[in-house]
């Protein structure tokens, strides 16, 4: 009997519906992360919420842990790499407190407007400064949204109803969708300078870090209100305090810090400031929803092997799985190229499979290239979540099989159009199991996915490759290998040059200085 450990406050109905299943099931509330240690060795199974810290110790020391399940969505402290390595599924559940965390932020814009909070308590302190609070009205006001995904678009849908108008800055926000959700889609820059009240609902990734700073606050509406329950990490909390103090923001209400628990932070105390403990999913509705959800994805794993919303591994069943898993590694690398070369929203995405290839099981190669695709710019998106996530993004993707001759034994050609362009390639498998880049743009190459790369369009004119080659070297950065293509003599060309060391952007500005060349990108890949 398999057997589960309960180390975080979950509905009751969770350990009931373990029980109910044939699952041996242990509460135990606020361990230590040494009485966890000691206590983990014998579980199949944990349960968490945001408490428990699933560190690579943990993961090494439970010797028949076969999954973690995360009831919420952020798994930032659980080791997602460390159990991935032991063979531990990851589990969340993504989308139980999108309708909570939206109303939070709601609730924090409407608190902002009328200031709500110092109101209350020099009221209760017996003031009655009745002149002193003259708040703003909604109806009217601008309301950039940064990050219009699953919560991002209700919190759209409730401000629309406030009579608000809604501006969203996404980059997989399609036109089409934007138009569904009835808020008009902008740059960066316009949703800065054009919003009254600025709300983010994106994931913190190397991107979005640090996205309010004091350059984009700058660019902001002096007067403007600012609303984060998505990330801490997403603002620099030092320059909003500046913004503050001076004014030029004129309220922030902030769910999530840089550091958390924050029991101190610069924060605290400004004028202006509304702060919660990171009660985003904090209803009784949103933490029954997804204590349930885990329960029953984890107990469905455990007794039959059926996975659902995992962050490490696919949903497939056993008997496809040796023949799926090299097509599905290939499937996320050509995804995850294309992520990471794209910049413009994404309107549709077709696979095209040919020669053995057109007989295997399309779905998970789906997944697996969706994941790839919206990956470099999202923190929590996995093979099942991907094609979820892509669907309320308005991506629509197909598949066409080929019965046509190959010119290779198994093929797989990714189509992605964006909004300004169409961008296509083609790979394959080297001994049945090696993925490979064959075609970009139509252009022959044949290329290993490298951990370390750079992806450089350029023109095929002499002295290139020994100008690229002088300047890499001059950097300290070693050249592992180099692939070469061009569509013809003396015209469009590429490389893909595996390299050894760091790349920064001293460097690719330097490369795309090259007279040849046209475009640059580094581009990393999962060893």
């Amino acid at each position: 009997m398999p057997r589960v450990l309960i180390s975080d406050e979950l509905s009751p109905n969770a350990t009931e519906i373990f029980e109910s299943r044939g699952l041996e099931v242990d509460r135990k509330i606020g361990l230590t992360h040494e009485q966890l240690l000691s206590e983990i060795e014998t579980y199949d199974g944990l349960a968490i919420r945001s408490a428990t810290k699933v560190t690579a110790e943990v993961i090494a020391k439970a010797k028949n842990l076969k999954v973690v399940g995360r009831a919420g969505i952020g798994v930032d402290n659980i080791a997602v790499d460390a159990a991935s390595a032991a063979g531990v599924v990851v589990m969340n559940t993504p989308f139980g407190n999108a309708v909570t965390t939206a109303e939070h932020a709601i609730s924090m814009i409407c608190s902002l407007a009328r200031e709500i909070t110092t109101a209350d308590r020099s009221t209760q302190a017996g003031k009655w400064e009745k002149s002193s609070f003259m708040g703003t009205e909604l109806t009217g006001k601008n309301l950039g949204i940064v990050g219009c995904g699953n919560i991002g678009s209700i919190v759209a849908d409730r401000a629309q109803g406030l009579k608000m108008r809604v501006l969203a800055f996404d980059p997989y926000l399609s036109e089409d969708r934007a138009i569904e959700l009835g808020v008009r889609k902008v740059d960066e820059e316009t949703l800065f300078s054009e919003s009254d009240f600025i709300t983010l609902h994106t994931p913190l990734t190397d991107s979005t870090k640090g996205l309010v700073n004091a350059d984009s606050i700058m660019k902001m509406k002096k007067g403007v209100r600012i609303i984060n329950c998505a990330r801490g990490g997403l603002i620099v909390e030092t320059d909003l305090k500046t913004a503050l103090e001076n004014g030029h923001v004129a309220g922030a209400a902030l769910d999530v810090f840089a550091a958390e628990p924050a029991k101190e932070n610069i924060l605290f105390g400004v004028p202006g400031l509304i702060a919660t403990p990171h009660l985003g999913a904090a209803t009784i509705e949103a933490q029954e929803k997804v204590a349930l959800q885990i329960a029953e994805q984890m107990s469905d794993y455990l007794l039959t092997g059926a996975i659902s919303n995992a962050l490490n591994m696919p949903a497939v069943s056993a008997e496809e799985a040796p023949i799926l898993k090299p097509y599905m590694r290939l499937a996320e690398l050509m995804g995850s190229f294309v992520g990471q070369v794209g910049d413009d929203a994404i309107k549709s995405v077709k696979i095209e499979f040919e020669g053995l290839a057109s007989s295997i099981n399309g779905a998970p190669i789906v997944s697996a290239t969706l994941s790839g695709l919206l990956k470099p710019n999202m923190d929590t998106v996995n093979m099942v979540s991907a094609p979820i996530i892509a669907k309320h993004r308005g991506i629509a993707f197909s598949t066409v099989r080929h019965e046509r001759p190959c010119d290779y034994q198994t093929l797989l050609r990714l189509t992605v159009e964006g909004q300004t362009r169409t961008r296509v390639i083609a790979g394959t498998l080297f001994a049945g199991t090696e993925p490979r880049l064959i075609d970009i743009q139509g252009i022959k190459v044949e290329a290993e996915f490298a951990e370390r790369m750079l992806y450089i369009r350029n023109y095929d004119k002499p002295g290139f490759i020994g100008a690229l080659g002088t300047l890499l070297g001059n950097e300290g950065i070693n050249i592992a290998t180099f692939h070469l293509g061009r569509r013809d003599s003396g015209g469009e060309a590429l490389a893909l040059v595996e390299i050894e060391g760091n790349i920064n952007d001293k460097v690719l500005s330097a490369v795309r200085a090259l007279p040849q060349v046209v475009r640059v990108n580094a581009i990393r890949f999962p060893s």
